[in-house]
């Protein structure tokens, strides 16, 4: 089947306001016309009759070529495809079978960007033919001026006043203008004479129309009206290219009832020769027969695919076709194979048969690639001058050739053995040592060279482990350096940036690899330890002429009289808040106050905090304890109960310690801490499980009791015996004894809660819970059979 579908639309139809047709009407009454034998035209008469409008065209369009990707193409390697061409003034749409691999040329003439449509402003060719319906266009000027509008009558003529009618049928322009130019001579005179002083010209006004057909193995034969400048390969494009079994070698013209023209239209393709592309005329029949040969080439040509051929046409020519061969191509022969008459045969060929063979349809040719392998190839690498590969040439024969052009081993080459690298018949391969050094001075007989040789060279430091020493410590960049003979402290210490200002310049230690290949025993030793002074910033002070070994370790100390500034801050009511430096490492709360000229009238001694900042240590302690919690269950710490902060307040009570500096409640200071003064509070905080949590008036006769009715007492899940106080100092009071924790001014006042218990699912639950979940099941089924 060459086509199934075929909807075509004329554009500028009058549009209606919706469709008369569905769809699936639409595509049924198209399929039912072409059954019928129905033109062309004919179908777009019809289909415009029933309002059928472009827009419907395309949205079947959609929707089919969904169908198509859905079911994932027809069988036997074929796919549908629906596309949208131009033919004369109509969009068509067609649906049509394509195959996986494509035959070369035959989307030349399904190609939007080569419709092939003649060019109508252009001058007109002198080998043009007139014919009725053309417009002629006679301009005459000089001594006598005029121009006269004619269009060719169905009997050939155009009527002239004063003149009559003149025949210009068949006529080319170029024989019609001079027939003219004795025609007006009759009346100017000074046209046709020696010395003329009126001159005529002729010209194409609006050019004619013409009707050709196209029959045979097109998409869409039948017949087609075109501009009179149209050519074959217009009218084969209007006609949707070549079916699937369509020829392009030899494609007939038929004028006046006979052959006229064979056309190849390879010959186009392959060479540029537009002198096939030949002119319609009026009543020409294009007729295209099926195809001879499709043969199939691949592997390494240029164009790899299939190609029609002629009956006479040899593997050479399908090899042109194809493009020759490319680079990597086996040229020297070729596998062909061929459908017999049982069974498949294989043909063999060398390049001097290539001429002579002709293919057969359906043969299917491969050209393979070379062999991945040099046939003249030797390599050196390793410590010479110039590794890589070379080739074997009578510059190149022997191994001493080869050290030549490679321009010698280099100065840290290994010559005591060499090794080189052999390829057996069997493509195994041997090694052969050879003492390079001898070979060098002769003492070694030559090898000569084969293919594939490869000659390693080793190198010395290649052939011991990477020696590298590493310098820790009060340096700028402690890191792991490349090890280099006659190196020395100072050297390391320089090319690790030097010594940083915290460096001690008393102590620089090394420590040594034990290393005894040829020991039996255990070494009693770890390391071996060496110490330095360092003098002048780098000379280093102690054994003379002491030289690092690979695997050195340098330890830069740090200098224990070295200290940096550390800082600690103080706001709230205080004389000159702001931030301070330590003057000693046992610095306390009391030099803090003092330093900040004091404290304030307003100060509330009692509420004042200090924040501190984590330290390492305690960071890693809060890590360990996240890490605990994670798997702990039941009553032990939960997540949720870990103070994740970068900080936390230490209880203090400053004002004891302003009274004994230097006593127990005066705090040793830390880089960081901040000491925070307020002011008087004169309220108490009730939070947690109490009815109404709040914040009330300080009184000093009222007890924990009497705050905690104060916010609507306890709660339904309170903890009573469980609250517990917070002080503005950051300290915590808990109810021991009995005996509740003293009230204070700025406290907080926190009643915990009860945790709730998860319940546990009873029998009565479980077997409610089994039951629904049967039903659920057994509706779920029926539902499941009933859409079956």
């Amino acid at each position: 089947m060459r086509f199934l579908i075929l909807i075509v639309l004329i554009l500028g139809v009058s549009r209606f306001a919706f469709a008369q047709m569905s769809d699936t009407q639409v595509v049924e009454a198209v399929k039912e016309a072409q059954a019928q034998g129905k033109s062309q035209d004919e179908i777009v008469v019809m289909l415009a009759e029933k309002g059928v409008t472009k827009e419907q065209v395309l949205r079947i369009k959609e929707h089919y070529e969904k169908d198509q990707a859905t079911q994932g193409g027809l069988a036997q390697g074929k796919r549908e495809r629906l596309e949208t061409i131009s033919v004369g003034n109509r969009d068509v749409v067609l649906v049509t079978e394509g195959n996986k691999t494509s035959v070369f040329g035959r989307n030349l003439f399904s190609n939007k960007n080569l419709t092939f449509e003649p060019n109508l402003n252009i001058p007109t060719p002198d080998n043009y033919k007139l014919g009725p319906g053309d417009e002629v266009i006679v301009d005459i000027w000089g001594n006598s001026e005029t121009t006269i509008r004619q269009v060719i009558s169905p009997e050939g003529n155009i009527n002239v006043p004063g003149i009559g009618p003149i025949y210009l049928n068949g006529k080319q322009i170029k024989e019609a203008s001079s027939y003219l130019t004795n025609v007006f001579g009759r009346i100017y005179s000074d046209l046709i004479s020696g010395d003329p002083k009126t001159f005529l010209k002729l010209s194409l006004g609006q050019i004619r129309s013409i009707r050709v057909n196209v029959m045979g193995e097109v998409v869409m034969p039948g017949t087609y009206t075109l501009p009179s400048l149209a050519t074959i390969f217009h009218a084969l494009y209007s006609a949707g290219g070549v079916s699937n079994v369509g020829t392009l070698r030899d494609v007939i013209l038929y004028r006046n009832g006979r052959p006229f023209k064979h056309i190849d239209v390879y010959e186009y393709i392959m060479k540029g020769d537009d002198s096939v592309d030949i002119t319609l005329q009026d009543g020409d029949l294009i007729n295209i027969g099926t195809y001879q040969k499709i043969v199939t080439i691949s592997g390494n040509v240029k164009r790899p695919m299939r190609y029609e051929l002629k009956n006479d046409e040899s593997l050479e020519q399908l090899l042109e076709y194809a493009g020759g061969f490319s680079s990597n191509a086996y040229k020297k022969n070729l596998n062909v194979s061929r459908k017999g008459d049982t069974e498949y045969q294989m043909f063999t060929l060398f390049s001097d048969e290539y001429p002579s063979f002709i293919m057969e349809n359906g043969d299917v040719v491969k050209v393979d690639s070379i062999l991945n392998k040099y046939e003249n190839k030797v390599s050196v690498t390793g410590a010479v001058f110039r590794p890589g590969d070379y080739a074997i040439n009578p510059m190149i024969v022997t191994l001493k050739d080869l050290l030549a052009i490679a321009e010698g081993p280099r100065e840290d080459a290994f010559l005591n053995r060499a090794i080189l690298y052999r390829e057996r018949e069997d493509l195994t391969r041997e090694a052969l040592a050879i003492d390079l050094g001898k070979f060098i001075k002769g003492e070694v007989e030559d090898i000569i060279l084969r293919k594939n040789d490869v000659l390693y060279v080793p190198s010395k430091t290649a052939l011991r482990e990477g020696y590298v020493i590493q310098i820790r410590g009060e340096v700028k960049n402690p890191k792991e350096y490349n090890f280099v003979e006659d190196m020395t402290i100072e050297d390391a210490i320089i090319q690790a940036g030097g010594l940083l200002e915290s460096a001690s310049e008393v102590r620089v230690d090394v420590s040594r690899r034990i290393k005894s290949p040829k020991s039996t025993t255990e070494a009693p030793e770890e390391a071996e330890l060496f110490t330095f002074a360092l003098k002048d910033g780098l000379m280093v002070d102690g054994i003379k002429n002491f030289v690092l070994e690979p695997f050195d370790e340098i330890y830069v100390r740090r200098s224990p009289g070295y200290r940096e500034q550390q800082n600690v801050r103080v706001d709230g009511e205080i004389l000159y808040p702001g931030t301070y430096a330590k003057t000693s490492i046992n610095d306390r709360l009391s030099d803090l106050v003092a330093r900040a000229g004091g404290i304030t009238s307003k100060a509330y001694l009692r509420g004042a905090r200090l924040e501190r900042r984590m330290n390492q240590d305690e960071r890693m302690r809060m890590a360990s304890a996240q890490k605990l919690a994670k798997f702990t269950e039941g009553d032990s710490i939960s997540m949720e109960s870990l103070d994740l902060a970068q900080t936390y307040f230490v209880g203090i009570d400053l004002e004891k310690a302003l009274a004994n500096p230097g006593g127990e409640d005066d705090l040793v200071l830390r880089e960081g801490d901040v000491l925070h003064v307020s002011n008087f509070v004169n309220t108490v905080k009730i939070s947690g499980a109490v009815m109404y949590p709040n914040a009330v008036t300080y009184k000093n006769k009222m007890k924990l009791r009497d705050y905690i009715d104060n916010a609507g007492g306890y709660a339904m899940n309170a903890k009573k015996r469980r609250a517990y106080v917070i002080y503005p100092n950051g300290t915590l009071a808990v109810r021991r004894g009995g005996r509740n924790p003293k009230i204070e001014p700025g406290c907080e006042i926190i009643v915990p809660m009860k945790l709730e218990r998860k319940n546990r699912l009873g029998l009565p639950e479980i077997l409610s819970l089994t039951s629904s979940t049967t039903s659920i099941a057994a509706m779920v089924t029926s539902i499941l059979n009933s859409t079956k």
